[in-house]
């Protein structure tokens, strides 16, 4: 995949938070950016907008589908959301 380098404004905070998360996670910025975009660039999911997502986006690893956290739920409450 052909790369290109891009500038954006973002408030410093964030940025600096961004720069632990990813040395905390042995990532770079350019990875977390990079698997954000390909992320909302091809997902499908009519629930990706449902309040419950919003609130609990980065909370958990990218990896987790709606699925994974209705069979956590099924799990720790004995029905899923």
């Amino acid at each position: 995949m052909e790369m290109t380098k891009i500038t954006v404004h973002v408030p410093r905070e964030l940025l600096e938070q961004a720069k632990r998360y990813a040395l905390e996670n042995d990532t770079t910025l350019t990875q977390l950016i990079t698997a954000y975009l390909e992320r909302i660039v091809t997902e499908s999911d009519p629930l990706a907008d449902a309040p419950i997502i919003q609130r609990l986006s980065g909370s958990m690893s990218p990896d987790t589908t709606v699925e994974d956290y209705q069979r956590h739920l099924e799990e720790k409450c004995g029905r899923a959301g």
